[in-house]
């Protein structure tokens, strides 16, 4: 493959899963604003902010509207939605040739969907199905190339690209709601802050899957064990670097690129990271220096996939 092309399935792949992680963080917090005094208000958009790694510009109005706005559809901010959908089908135009058909329409489809969209038009009346219409349009579009793609090495750079996304956003989404509450023990049942527990489980899409295998005992380090350790679940982080290193090794297998070694120690090291971590050794030794750490290996795996298969010295393509 060419490396140009796993470039830009690889990103295409990333800026869908940005976007869905977006809308669903997005979609929680004009639920949950109803609910909220201002000040805890303020907090909480400061705290998705911080999820999302986006330092709003100083012109920038700190009110809920704003925010929506910025984080949803102005193309000047890169990690808007709307930003996050056109690149992605930006790229996916650029290799129409290796996707499916029906995945460049539902790309497309996507795209004017966001475009032909206003806030002011929907914010008096339910948002909350614009969010669901782009998650399930995203969603779509990940079952669409399950089915109608061809699993090989373009295939397993899009797994790629949305497993490295999803285990970085979950891990900062963790570090940063953990970070509010520094003062906690974390095997007590929180009770007085039940609903930024619920929160936290169902901006990964986790409450239900939580409750199926703890009950709706919410405890901070049970919930961070689900969402770190759990092997089963899609969104935690130790599902995603089961999904990184096996496509990794499948990469490797189909292109015996004399580099994938390197590439595939730092995947295995990170599964293993998660393979073999346990939670109180995890909090013992320090919760947010663990998911730093992370999020660390998840960038280290991003530049050796780069320099492996996408900007690989010339030399070895006439070896």
């Amino acid at each position: 493959m060419l490396s140009r092309v796993a470039d830009t399935l690889y990103w295409m792949s990333r800026y869908l899963e940005r976007a869905e992680h977006t809308a669903r963080l997005l979609d929680l917090q004009l639920h949950l604003m109803v609910e909220l005094e201002p000040e805890a208000s303020a907090q909480r958009w400061s705290r998705v902010l911080s999820s999302l790694y986006v330092v709003p510009p100083p012109s920038l109005k700190p009110d809920p509207y704003a925010y929506t706005q910025y984080l949803t559809f102005d193309t000047s901010n890169s990690s808007s939605i709307a930003s996050c959908i056109a690149s992605a089908r930006e790229n996916a135009r650029h290799v129409r040739e290796q996707i499916s058909s029906e995945m460049w329409e539902q790309v497309n489809r996507l795209s004017i969907q966001v475009k032909s969209t206003q806030l002011d038009k929907i914010w008096n009346n339910q948002p909350h199905e614009f969010y669901r219409s782009v998650k399930d349009g995203i969603h779509l579009f990940q079952g669409i190339t399950d089915s109608t793609m061809n699993h090989g090495e373009g295939w397993q750079f899009i797994q790629i690209g949305r497993a490295i996304e999803r285990a970085r956003a979950t891990a900062v989404l963790i570090e940063e709601h953990y970070r509010a509450w520094p003062s906690l023990n974390y095997r007590q049942t929180v009770t007085s802050t039940f609903m930024e527990w619920v929160a936290l489980l169902k901006s990964c899409t986790a409450f239900e899957a939580y409750c199926k295998v703890y009950t709706a005992d919410l405890r901070p380090d049970r919930i961070a064990e689900f969402l770190i350790l759990n092997s089963e679940f899609p969104h935690s982080i130790r599902f995603a670097a089961n999904e990184i290193n096996s496509a990794l090794n499948s990469v490797a297998q189909s292109t015996e690129s004399k580099r994938a070694r390197q590439v595939n120690r730092l995947a295995g090291r990170l599964r293993a990271t998660l393979d073999y971590g346990q939670i109180d050794e995890i909090i013992n030794g320090g919760l947010y220096t663990y998911l730093d750490d992370v999020q660390a290996q998840c960038d280290q795996i991003d530049d050796a996939i780069y320099s492996t298969y996408i900007t690989y010295p010339i030399e070895e393509l006439v070896s």
